[in-house]
Parts: structure tokens; C-alpha cells; sequence
């Protein structure tokens, strides 16, 4: 990346965050309840004859506007090396698929033009994962790291259906999210467990009372279909699509419901497709252990150029979690009159382990942290938590909570995410109480979830190229043969990385970025288990 170490930390923590990734949502259809039944032929032509007014809307692209707070605010993008300047527009959508002619909400675009009209080959749409994370906002941000496919696509993000300006989901204030992000997130006693769980059901009522009326169509399988409406208003026969993270899970959706439409597909930093909510999340707790692992051995292999006391990974790690214990009975001095708490610290850990580039962050702000200062831990955590240095937060987390609501089933009670906690510590002695008690993360949501783990098999696609990285830890590595699997014989073709972070594109590894460009560009299909280093 060719950001700054905190910016690259909060542009990685935007791709994936701390919390569950669940399956994803379908619609059904229904008849319209004040009128009289409809017989499905006339239903079904009505609904396509809808879909296609809207499958030929013309789009009108301007100069990009500076990103709204729920993007995450700043200044409007500027032009690439080469001049050419993002430009951004709207998408008509259906609110619900299942009455296409109904209520319509807008989704936000933006792109860069391609660099070789002539020898365009359509448009590459990104998405970052999250689930919640801003296109609109984000692509910019790594716009030169994808110049390569530029040559051919226009390079296009969207901010998904309840992320940012497309009816972003609206939940807590500012000052009611400074106030969750402190609550213990690991209590230990009846009354912290009450005090959590009253915290989680506060929020949850809050985003019912703010975008109740959008909840229930804030899912993935719905964000896929506005993908294929997408590509059909873009005037792309195929789709041509980049997944990043949680877009993994979000390709395999649109790949199982129209299969046909596959263009060229790549997904990197992969979900693993065949894990409910709650393996999901043990997945999580030992990828985050790994990759912490893999932090404190390399600050013992620097010996005396490591800040951090410990002659072993494993005593690097007890200083970690002793610190963590005593942040749990007192936080110390924060960012002006906030403090770091213990939940803030583990969140602000997790974020530096997204991407090795900032693990010399999270040596200094662990260091800083035990020497009574806590403002870079507390920094990365609101690089996490979607919060600005300006105290306002981006949508990201409402985003986030809406989507894998609607997405899993799965409804856990304080109780039976206790009885979880052996073995979530056995996987991670510093993330695995946080991650048991984020179980509970849709307790109380006020839609019920759509099954328990998404259907991404795609028999009849083409190719999709799926990119494992061995030291991922939001999304380990196993997670890439799944999905490959998953996919289906001829359809998945999987590689690896052998690196640390999440994802493998951006880490800047010239082989994977060859074979990347090879498939998106050329058409070339990797040889499966190719492994690049």
C-alpha cells in the first residue's frame, strides 16, 4: 500500500471487521397484500418488465463530492497520476426484489475510466468486504495499487445497500457509539454481562427506530442482485468483478444466482463459505492468534530492536495480555479526555495485525500503552471501529451489525455464549473471550436471519480464480479451499499466498499481482495450487 501506516491500518480494517461473518439473505416473492392475487405468469412479467426499465436507466457521472460522514468524511478524491479523475454517480434499485416495481433506493458509484478505450474489456467492480465498507470511499484510496487493471476496465465501486449514501443504516450517536465501544466486551460477573447484553439490545432498537423500513432487504443475496443490475446499467454482457474479504462471500452469492453472468471473477482474502456464525468467529480467534503469533516471534528475532520484554514469543505475549488484565481493572489516558479501556485496546491489537506493515504500530502503541499512554491503541481501534479523528463515526458498524443480521440465522443468549468460552480461549488466550461474547453481536435484532451459511455453489460458471493467504487472520487460509470447493468442480480455481495480512493482492507480492493481471486481463486461468511467495 502507498498510504501511511495508520490510514493503511484503517483502509485494512475496513475490509474486514472484528465480528462474525455470516451467510448470506434471500428474498422470496409475494403478492401485493391490498390487491388481489396475482397468477405467477403475469406476476413474473410484471417483475421483469419492472427489472428492465431499470436495467436501462442511463447513468450521469460527475465530479465526485467530498465522502459524507457515514463514508467516512475527508476531502473529495483526487485525480490519479495519470490526470484522470474519479467521477460519481447513482443506481436506481429496488428496495425489494420481490416487488421490483415498487420502492426504490439509489446506491452510489464511482469510477475511473479505463486507460485504453479501444482495448476496454468492460467494467471491474470492487467490493472491500466488511461487510459495510464504503467503495465510494475506499477505492480511491488504493486507486494506484489497481492502475495495472486500468489498462482494460474502468475501475468501479458502490457503496452496498446500507453503507454509506445508499440508504446507509442509521443507529446510535456519536456519543451513544464512544459509550458502546467502552462497555466491557468481556464481562466477567452477572452485572457486566447484563450491562453488555442491555448494550447490544440498546443498539439493536436504536437501528430499528432509525432504518427499521430498510433492515429487512439489507442482505447479501440482495446486494448481488443490485451487482447484476449493476452490470447490466454499466452495458457489461459478463460480470467482471474484484472480492476483497467479506466480497468474497459476496461474489459466491452472485455466482450461485447467476452463474451464467460470470465474466472473470477473483476472490482474495477469502470467506470461508461452509462455516456458520459461530465457527466463523473460532475461525477468526485462531487466525488473529496466528498472525499474533507471528508478531511476537518476529519481535523476538530482533532482539534488543524490539521495544517489547520477552525472551520468547510466548512471554512477548503474556506482556501483551498482562496488560490487557490491568487495562480491564483501570484504562489509562487515551486521545484528550477519552481513555483506553481493555476492549479498546484488544480492538486496536487486532487492527494492526491486518496488514504486516503496521506491526511496528502495534509494537509501539503496546509499549506506549505500558508506559501509561494509550493513544496510538486507541487510535487503531477507532481506525476499527469506523471513527473519525473528528469524534463522528462512519456507518460502517451499523452496516456491518444489519448485514450479518439479516444474513445468519443464528441467535445466541448470554448463557449458551458462556458456555462457548473454553473453547474460543482455547484458540486465542488474548482474542477469544472477545470474540465468545461477540456471539451475541444479533441478540435482539429485529430481523430474523436467512439461513446458516450462504449457497455459492455456481455449476455452469467460468473460471473464478480464488486467492488463499497462509497468514491471513481475518479470514484463514483454509477459508480459499472451501470456497473453491464450493464453488464446484471446473469453477473454483484456487492459489496461494505465503504471507502475513489480509488479502494478498494489496501486500504488493509481484507473482500474485502477475497472475491476478494474467485472469483479469488476458483471460488466463492460473494453473490450480499455484503458490506464490
Amino acid at each position: 500500500m502507498r498510504t501511511s501506516a495508520l490510514r493503511a491500518a484503517a483502509l485494512a480494517a475496513a475490509v474486514t471487521v472484528l465480528l462474525p461473518i455470516t451467510a448470506c439473505s434471500e428474498s422470496g416473492t409475494k403478492d401485493d397484500p391490498d390487491g388481489p392475487p396475482r397468477s405467477p405468469v403475469a406476476a413474473n412479467a410484471a417483475e421483469a418488465s419492472s427489472l428492465g426499465r431499470l436495467a436501462s436507466q442511463k447513468l450521469t457521472w460527475k465530479p465526485c463530492p467530498a465522502p459524507s460522514t457515514a463514508q467516512g468524511g475527508g476531502k473529495a478524491p483526487s485525480p490519479l497520476p495519470d490526470g484522470t479523475p474519479w467521477e460519481c454517480s447513482s443506481m436506481k434499485v429496488p428496495l425489494d426484489y420481490a416487488n421490483p416495481g415498487g420502492e426504490t433506493i439509489e446506491l452510489a458509484l464511482i469510477r475511473a475510466r479505463a486507460k485504453n478505450p479501444d482495448k476496454r474489456i468492460g467494467s471491474l467492480i470492487f467490493n472491500f468486504g466488511g461487510p459495510g465498507a464504503s467503495g465510494v470511499a475506499t477505492l480511491p484510496a488504493f486507486g494506484t495499487d489497481y492502475d495495472k487493471l486500468r489498462t482494460r476496465y474502468d475501475l468501479v465501486s458502490f457503496d452496498p445497500r446500507g453503507v454509506g449514501r445508499s440508504a446507509g443504516v442509521k443507529c446510535e450517536t456519536d456519543r451513544q457509539l464512544d459509550a458502546r465501544y467502552e462497555t466491557d466486551a468481556t464481562p466477567d460477573g452477572s452485572a457486566d454481562v447484563n450491562a453488555f447484553v442491555n448494550e447490544i439490545k440498546t443498539f439493536a432498537s436504536a437501528c430499528k427506530k432509525n432504518s427499521g423500513k430498510e433492515l429487512p432487504y439489507i442482505g447479501t443475496a440482495n446486494a448481488a442482485r443490485d451487482m447484476d443490475l449493476m452490470r447490466q446499467v454499466l452495458g457489461d454482457k459478463k460480470l467482471y468483478y474484484f472480492g476483497i474479504s467479506y466480497g468474497t462471500e459476496l461474489g459466491g452469492v452472485y455466482a450461485n444466482l447467476f452463474p451464467k453472468n460470470v465474466g472473470r471473477l477473483v476472490m482474495d482474502g477469502v470467506v470461508d463459505p461452509t462455516l456458520d456464525s459461530e465457527q466463523s468467529s473460532l475461525g477468526q480467534a485462531k487466525g488473529f492468534q496466528l498472525a499474533l503469533d507471528n508478531f511476537t516471534k518476529d519481535c523476538v528475532d530482533r532482539g534488543a530492536a524490539c521495544s517489547l520484554p520477552g525472551s520468547t514469543g510466548k512471554e512477548v505475549e503474556q506482556g501483551i495480555s498482562g496488560l490487557l488484565t490491568r487495562l480491564e481493572k483501570k484504562p489509562i489516558p487515551g486521545i484528550g479526555s477519552r481513555q483506553l479501556t481493555q476492549s479498546l485496546a484488544i480492538t486496536g491489537i487486532a487492527a494492526a495485525l491486518y496488514s504486516k506493515e503496521t506491526w511496528p504500530l502495534l509494537e509501539q502503541g503496546v509499549d506506549e500503552a505500558d508506559g501509561g499512554n494509550g493513544a496510538l491503541l486507541l487510535a487503531l481501534a477507532d481506525s476499527l471501529n469506523g471513527r473519525e479523528a473528528d469524534g463522528h463515526y462512519n456507518n460502517l458498524m451499523a452496516a456491518n451489525t444489519a448485514i450479518n443480521c439479516a444474513d445468519s440465522k443464528q441467535r445466541f443468549t448470554a448463557d449458551q455464549a458462556k458456555a462457548k468460552l473454553p473453547e474460543f480461549q482455547s484458540a486465542s488466550p488474548v482474542f477469544g473471550d472477545y470474540l465468545g461474547w461477540g456471539l451475541l453481536a444479533c441478540t435482539g435484532w429485529p430481523v430474523a436471519g436467512a439461513w446458516e451459511i450462504p449457497d455459492v455453489s455456481a455449476r455452469g460458471a467460468a473460471p473464478i480464480l480464488v486467492i488463499g493467504n497462509t497468514g491471513d487472520p481475518a479470514t484463514p487460509y483454509k477459508g480459499a479451499k472451501a470456497m473453491a470447493d464450493a464453488l464446484g468442480k471446473g469453477v473454483g480455481v484456487e492459489m496461494t499466498y505465503e504471507g502475513q495480512g489480509h488479502g494478498a493482492y494489496n501486500s504488493g507480492n509481484a507473482c500474485v499481482q502477475k497472475a491476478v493481471g494474467d485472469y483479469l486481463l488476458d483471460g488466463k486461468v492460473p494453473a490450480a495450487g499455484t503458490v506464490c511467495k
